[in-house]
């Protein structure tokens, strides 16, 4: 089933990243901070169907997304080229990735787009958790950091969430952490065993923070993703 979304606003996140302000009017939206839409329409005669995480709280009439347009990315290219007004068909709000205990200290592992439904989930524990959220967020290179404000904005707000950024690309005068979240866990975190990871990225992201994060002793039960990146991964080997 599918529904019809205005587009009120868009804005501009870094050079290749869109905000993207969605109503419903007249509903109040529900869904587990963390969980994906999906956006469909058709191109050539052929139904296009893609999922994006809203950044946002469900329980009003809008929510937000972050897009990063690709060159060969018809689905990012569409939402790119719309314009407020705009109708959007959107699908259900579905997926397996939600805030599993408010009163456990959590971890976000998020690699570029990956940090929507992560922000997502961070807003939520801000509000309701009752330990400690440590965000750790890799991108390419500094400009390409999206929503910083917004994260910046949570770490000042509440004493309980933490961020740490890390580059793969840094600039000459980059005075954070360089490389790969996975290569940052051991040295950030010591409670491996009780809190709770959450980890969203590209599928070889996920992958080797899921195998890292297992190397250094954190139980099954506590690693959260998707679930299909191991199959992504397969496939494109």
């Amino acid at each position: 089933m599918t529904r019809t979304a205005t587009l009120v606003d868009t804005y501009r996140l870094a050079p290749q990243v869109k905000g993207f302000r969605l109503r419903i009017s007249g509903e109040s939206l529900e869904f587990d901070p963390g969980q994906h839409t999906t956006v469909q329409f058709e191109a050539d005669g052929k139904e296009v169907v893609r999922p994006y995480s809203p950044t946002t709280l469900p329980g009003t009439d809008e929510f937000a997304l972050a897009i990063k347009r690709y060159d060969d990315g018809l689905a990012s290219s569409y939402m790119h080229s719309r314009s407020p007004g705009d109708e959007i068909e959107i699908g259900e709000f579905e997926g397996n990735l939600s805030l599993e205990d408010p009163d456990r200290d959590i971890a976000l592992l998020a690699s570029g787009t990956g940090l929507t439904p992560l922000l997502s989930i961070l807003r939520q524990y801000a509000r309701v958790g009752s330990g400690d959220a440590h965000l750790v967020f890799g991108e390419r290179t500094s400009d390409s950091i999206f929503h910083r404000s917004t994260l910046e904005e949570l770490a000042a707000t509440y004493a309980s969430v933490e961020t740490t950024y890390t580059l793969s690309d840094p600039e000459w005068d980059w005075l954070d952490r360089t490389g790969y979240v996975q290569e940052h866990l051991e040295d950030l975190f010591d409670d491996f065993e009780s809190r709770d990871f959450y980890v969203c990225g590209v599928p070889g992201m996920v992958v080797e923070t899921e195998d890292e994060l297992r190397d250094l002793g954190t139980p099954e039960e506590r690693i959260h993703s998707e679930g299909w990146e191991d199959d992504a991964v397969a496939e494109d080997s």
